[in-house]
């Protein structure tokens, strides 16, 4: 451990921290574009330069180590001239688009130019015009007028993904971030880009000119899509009082503290929502056969249901009804899956029909495709065994089926004449699915973004999360479809 003083305050410190480091430790806010937490410095930006007692010289914080005895200062008349040159020739070129960009309202060089700037420009020659709307990658664009070549994009592909596809390219006033022709940005961790760039020069097509940040609000969450946990934020919309529809969904990224591995997450975890959504499955149908079908209220449908399950209950051939489940159900819905088995006697029989493992990535993503796994073997012990057809068509007279967190449904559901003695086949799912039809019933239930309650990821974490957003009217989570189950069992034995 080394003593410093920063800003007149005696900090100690472990040796080798740098001194951009050591001030956030001690809640001193120094300013920098380039330099990122979880990437190698670069100390290229100069906006986080400091005064170091006995130095020649300001001295970038982001890249020099504290040493015992070193003298701070963070605040002083030549530092603030620095900083306020930086900007004066970051935005000599940096075209006016804060009433357009996306990043404004979370843009460092908006607050930096409020905090250390506040100046007319001096410069009268014309502002040097770059392409502004360069696709880099499926979802990614470049507006090159914006860049400040922090090179955080660079560094990430280069040293965190290991892919590499973006460089600088040219030299001096020239110089600007691209890529060789037909090697565009294909890493499946592409979407960490747009939120590594301070300026807004990276954006999300997916989210470009939807809304501003402002009105948005984000709910910590844990990302359903596979085992690792990472952490995430959903930022939502809550909508306009006179528009209520304008809400939901916006985006989805990393919390500071994600993974281990840093503040990144995957493409699948933070785009799978836009297809969730584009999917989602609003009401109760009855297919009656002969391609009728009807709506139902949740009350007549689980009376209907209820009455079905209470007819095996008397006749005490509960064992025949069965429940396909994946683990992608929070710990807390696995009580609910263990309190309906209970309630009868036989008990229901149990399987579980996951989607198939990928192989994962060797990075974060995982190669099972559920968020629990962990919590399900734990939860539903030695009852919990894979699906097996044969035994299921021998033993099930009632069906009911729990697609998984993205709607899948295992790829024997899709040829009907394999299934077809199962007399009652219930659907229960947050999307549309191509199976919908093959079922008597199809419920619909509360996605993994509108439910609350605990995982446990590979490495034995439970990791616990609130609902980003509310139930949709009249939906359930799928431990609230069992337990609404069980109470129409028992109110039609009370009547």
């Amino acid at each position: 451990m080394v003593k410093v003083t920063i800003d007149g305050r005696v900090l100690e410190t472990a040796e080798g921290t740098t001194i951009l480091a050591a001030a956030e430790q001690a809640g001193i806010s120094i300013p920098r574009f380039c330099h990122h937490p979880a990437l190698t410095p670069e100390g290229s930006c100069r906006m986080c330069v400091v005064e170091i007692e006995g130095a020649a010289k300001l001295e970038p914080a982001c890249a020099t180590a504290v040493r015992e005895g070193m003298k701070v200062a963070t605040q002083t008349p030549q530092v603030a001239e620095a900083r306020r040159n930086v900007l004066e020739l970051l935005l000599a070129d940096h075209p006016v688009d804060c009433p357009i960009c996306d990043k404004a309202g979370e843009c460092r060089l908006q607050d930096y130019y409020r905090d250390y700037g506040l100046f007319p420009s001096d410069l009268r020659e014309p502002k040097t015009r770059r392409e502004k709307l360069l696709k880099i990658g499926e979802r990614l664009i470049l507006d090159r007028e914006r860049c400040v070549l922090c090179t955080r994009c660079v560094r990430f592909l280069r040293d965190v993904a290991k892919t590499g596809e973006l460089g600088v390219f040219g030299r001096g006033g020239g110089s600007e971030i691209g890529f060789i022709e037909g090697a565009a940005v294909a890493t499946p961790y592409a979407g960490n880009l747009v939120d590594l760039c301070p300026v807004g020069a990276i954006t999300d097509a997916a989210f470009r000119f939807r809304t501003r940040p402002w009105f948005l609000e984000p709910k910590p969450s844990i990302c359903p899509f596979c085992g690792r946990g990472c952490g995430i934020e959903v930022d939502v919309h809550p909508g306009f009082a006179r528009h209520p529809e304008t809400g939901g969904i916006f985006r989805v990224r990393p919390r500071p503290d994600a993974t281990p591995a840093g503040p990144w997450i995957c493409d699948v975890g933070r785009y799978a929502w836009i297809e969730i959504e584009s999917r989602r499955a609003r009401a109760i149908v009855w297919n009656k056969g002969g391609g009728g079908e009807a709506v139902l209220s949740a009350e007549k449908a689980f009376a209907l249901l209820g009455a079905k399950i209470r007819a095996l209950d008397e006749t005490e051939r509960t064992g025949r009804l069965a429940l396909v489940v994946h683990s992608g159900l929070t710990n807390e819905e696995w009580d609910d899956v263990r309190m309906f088995r209970d309630g009868f006697h036989p008990r229901p029989l149990l399987r579980l029909a996951d989607p198939p493992d990928d192989g994962g990535d060797g990075f974060l993503r995982t190669p099972e495709r559920t968020p629990n796994r962990r919590g399900a073997l734990a939860a539903g012990g030695a009852d919990l065994r894979p699906l097996d057809l044969d035994e299921l068509r021998a033993r099930a007279d009632l069906l009911f089926v729990f697609a998984g967190v993205r709607g899948e449904v295992t790829p024997w559901i899709l040829h009907p004449e394999e299934w077809r003695s199962i007399r009652t086949k219930v659907l229960v799912s947050p999307v549309l699915t191509e199976a919908d039809d093959l079922f008597d019933f199809v419920l619909p239930c509360a996605s993994a973004f509108e439910k609350s309650g605990s995982y446990t990821n590979v490495e034995g974490r439970r990791r616990e999360f609130g609902a980003a957003r509310p139930v949709s009217e009249g939906i359930r989570t799928e431990g609230g479809i069992l337990r609404s189950l069980l109470e129409a069992v028992r109110r039609g034995k009370r009547e």
